[in-house]
């Protein structure tokens, strides 16, 4: 799978899933997301990281749950009907990222295209697109995962009875 900017040819396909944290718009690369839910009933982890509400039981897998508001060190929000879970790929593991709502699913091509700051991409931001005359900032599925790289998940699967 190439980068985002070989994939973005001049047929625009949708490749990028939309949604908000509060008023700003991001999106995620189709091909890391696994599925978009609603949320689940979650288990706090002792000593998780604070972006890390919890894990959920997802389909027989223990899936680890970002709140990328926490992340993004903003004020959480209770969960409403908007809120969904976006669910992506880690390493072959699912991690949930709580977004307040997703927008829609689109393309953009290079003509779309903005620079990227140094200082935003080591904050997990891999490009910004103009899309309906809105920026949205393409966020690097590992970079803002990686607060559940350390989680050792297999011995909390083995611990229950």
């Amino acid at each position: 799978m190439g980068s985002l900017s070989q994939r973005r040819r001049g047929n625009r396909q949708k490749d990028l899933v939309g949604f908000r944290i509060g008023d700003v718009a991001y999106a995620v690369d189709i091909h890391r997301v696994r599925e978009i839910l609603n949320p689940l009933p979650t288990v706090e982890l002792p000593q998780a990281p604070p972006a890390v509400i919890g894990v959920a039981d997802h389909r027989g897998a223990v899936v680890p749950i970002v709140d990328l508001r926490r992340r993004f060190d903003l004020e959480p929000l209770p969960v409403t009907r908007r809120t969904k879970w976006v669910v992506v790929d880690r390493d072959g593991m699912g991690v949930g990222l709580v977004v307040d709502r997703v927008t829609d699913v689109f393309g953009a091509g290079p003509a779309e295209q903005r620079n990227v700051p140094a200082l935003t991409r080591q904050r997990g931001i891999q490009a910004v697109f103009s899309h309906d005359s809105t920026l949205v900032f393409v966020l690097d599925v590992d970079l803002v995962t990686e607060v559940t790289a350390e989680l050792e998940l297999d011995e909390i699967v083995q611990e229950e009875p």
